[in-house]
């Protein structure tokens, strides 16, 4: 299997001008841009936990598996340059398996001009595992990090939150444009990407940052797909609780002083909106506010890993 399969790998996956020696040997050999921070990342989607295999595109999880990371990127305002993918896929149906992830992989890769150097494959009698490792570069502004935050700035968010196990999970697209744009033309002091849900990812920028958040309840942006899971289950769960607490909508978390803050909700340079859901605090912890006005302590839900 693994022969066959790198040999159509190879005439799958294009030549990339910054790979000077790609698929094929021991390492691969990437032309990085002088004077810069290589920014690397990591992620791993199994069978069973990210996804079933079976039960969806297999296309969508080879693009998921990249798109994941790419996002990673995002959060630092990083631009990506080249990607490797490991694959431990089901001995039964292994080539067709590893042929769809790279169907799907491929496309996203091209759309932001990310070299695939190659990586690893094996196969074996248990679930498909997928593990990317991502390189990116800082740009001349530098990474954004988590630990940036600071009491009065504004928490700004991109796009809408809630729902994304209807579908959105597989097929959204990582802020890296916007938040190359943003970086460039705005002062930003921190950022992350929304991956294990929105009120948990917020609790990782306060942690780093040593600050705490009070969330504007009714300024969430809560995507129509929360709306939808909400009904479904009855009432059981509010949209508002989907938007905080569901995950896997891989949108930005920002935080912006208040006068940048004001410019960045101005001019909306994006096509996706910004909004502002709430502050920093140099109170610890979460805390949201109710439409009514009440405080109250938000908890950081969301995927534990």
């Amino acid at each position: 299997m693994e022969a066959a399969f790198l040999s159509w790998l190879r005439s799958q996956v294009p030549g990339h001008p910054r790979l000077q020696l790609g698929i094929g040997d021991d390492a691969a050999i990437l032309d990085l841009a002088s004077n810069s921070r290589c920014v690397l990342t990591t992620d791993m989607l199994n069978d069973g936990v990210d996804f079933v295999w079976g039960q969806c595109d297999g296309r969508l999880v080879g693009r998921k598996s990249l798109a994941v990371n790419l996002s990673d990127l995002a959060a630092m305002a990083a631009q990506p340059l080249a990607a490797l993918v490991s694959l431990t896929l089901p001995r039964r149906d292994a080539l067709a398996v590893g042929q769809q992830l790279y169907q799907g992989l491929l496309p996203l890769a091209d759309e932001f001009d990310v070299a695939i150097a190659g990586g690893d494959t094996g196969s074996w009698d248990g679930p498909l595992v997928i593990g990317i490792t991502a390189l990116g570069v800082a740009t001349e502004r530098g990474p954004l990090l988590r630990s940036g935050a600071r009491p009065g700035d504004a928490i700004i968010v991109t796009g809408s939150f809630g729902g994304s196990l209807l579908g959105r999970h597989f097929r959204f697209t990582p802020r890296v444009r916007e938040a190359l744009l943003l970086n460039e033309r705005y002062r930003l002091h921190a950022a992350t990407d929304v991956s294990d849900g929105l009120a948990l990812d917020l609790s990782h920028i306060t942690q780093e940052s040593g600050c705490g958040a009070l969330v504007e309840a009714a300024a969430v942006p809560i995507a129509d797909d929360a709306h939808r899971l909400a009904a479904a289950d009855g009432g059981r769960t509010t949209p508002l609780e989907h938007a905080l607490g569901d995950g896997e909508d891989f949108e930005l978390i920002l935080a912006a002083p208040p006068e940048e803050a004001a410019r960045l909700l101005r001019d909306q340079p994006l096509d996706v909106p910004l909004t502002r859901i709430g502050t920093f605090t140099a109170e610890r912890g979460l805390r949201i506010k109710t439409p009514d006005g009440r405080c109250e302590p938000l908890p950081p839900r969301g995927y534990e890993h």
